[in-house]
């Protein structure tokens, strides 16, 4: 391992000759990115809170300036000012970069990824498509088998491991892998192991179904209360307690159905010249659910952002007013139909 210090803009890959005798080793050729996410200045009333750095100034020097060790990374530039397209090798590779700007101190806003498709020398759409390795306990194989079935991956091999567990390998298209990986940890009961590599650029495998479920969307802005998350419960489950901030158009937990419900969580009991206190203590409400960064990103739909800051993770519509997010699925349907 060799130290050189004292050269400017010096990339990875490019060589280091005598000058009398400049003979150039032959690049290294870097996959191109498979996934993109949009990274913006976090708009959300709740912004500028918690981050040391959330203009767009730092946000693309800090993106520009990863460029220069993460050759994998590309950073495009937008219509928006305020919004940078950030493309890599898969979801986990982006989701390394935004924990590590989070703990940096960065305050911004991501999309959901997007898988990037390209175009065949005859016209056709191609989409990249990974080999998945996997370890499972034999008595998760069906569940695994049957949720990779339907993310349209193929089984290349599968064999018995000396530990009594199955391995399998699959060729599944990335676009089938979004949000894969929390469903796998939790039908292996955390004991599948898995691991992804790029494979080939191939046709689009067709329709891939999405997240089933909806989200439940905050009413108005305010403080969550005991006595609205409690009749919240019955519509679906919660990734947030009493007593925490909410705004017009967050996303603050999972609805039963599919669809979005939008509720009132800052709503408060009435008072009546009754006092009842053994029915107040008797409200107990679910233990929300830890939403990780991983978590988040793979929960987000078409609709959404991740409002990313050193100390919250908080999941959002784009359009925080619900009566033009109803407008807009109005006009959205009319279109279709």
């Amino acid at each position: 391992i060799v130290a050189i210090a004292g050269l400017e803009d010096v990339a990875i890959g490019e060589t280091l000759a005598d000058p009398e005798h400049p003979v150039a080793l032959p690049v290294i050729q870097v996959e191109k990115p498979t996934v993109r996410m949009s990274f913006g200045v976090n708009t959300s009333p709740l912004a500028g809170r918690e981050g040391r750095w959330s203009t767009s100034r730092k946000l693309r020097e800090r993106l520009h300036e990863e460029l220069r060790h993460n050759v994998s990374l590309q950073v495009e530039e937008t219509s928006r000012a305020d919004t940078c397209l950030v493309s890599g090798r898969g979801e986990l590779h982006l989701a390394i970069l935004i924990e590590t700007m989070r703990r940096e101190g960065y305050e911004f806003q991501v999309s959901r990824p997007r898988v990037i498709l390209q175009q065949g020398d005859e016209g056709q759409t191609l989409e990249p498509y990974e080999e998945v390795h996997i370890q499972t306990p034999a008595e998760t194989v069906g569940a695994v088998v049957e949720m990779l079935g339907k993310r349209r991956g193929e089984m290349v091999t599968m064999a018995d491991a000396s530990d009594g567990s199955v391995l399998m390998t699959y060729h599944v298209p990335t676009r089938g892998l979004l949000g894969f990986r929390y469903q796998f940890l939790t039908a292996t009961r955390g004991k599948g192991l898995m691991s992804t590599i790029f494979s080939r650029v191939g046709p689009l495998a067709g329709q891939i179904s999405s997240r089933s479920r909806g989200s439940l969307v905050a009413w108005e802005t305010g403080v969550a209360t005991t006595f609205g998350l409690k009749n919240a419960e019955e519509r679906g489950s919660s990734f947030i307690g009493p007593g925490a901030e909410v705004y017009q158009g967050m996303v603050f937990g999972e609805h039963k159905r599919p669809g979005d419900l939008d509720l009132n969580v800052c709503k408060t009991k009435h008072l009546t010249n009754m006092r009842n206190s053994i029915r107040d203590i008797q409200i107990r409400l679910t233990t929300p659910q830890e939403m990780s960064l991983d978590r988040c990103i793979e929960y987000l739909s078409d609709d959404e952002l991740l409002e990313v800051t050193p100390k919250s993770l908080r999941i959002r519509k784009h359009t925080l007013d619900r009566h033009e997010r109803s407008q807009q699925i109005k006009r959205a349907k009319e279109a279709l139909g």
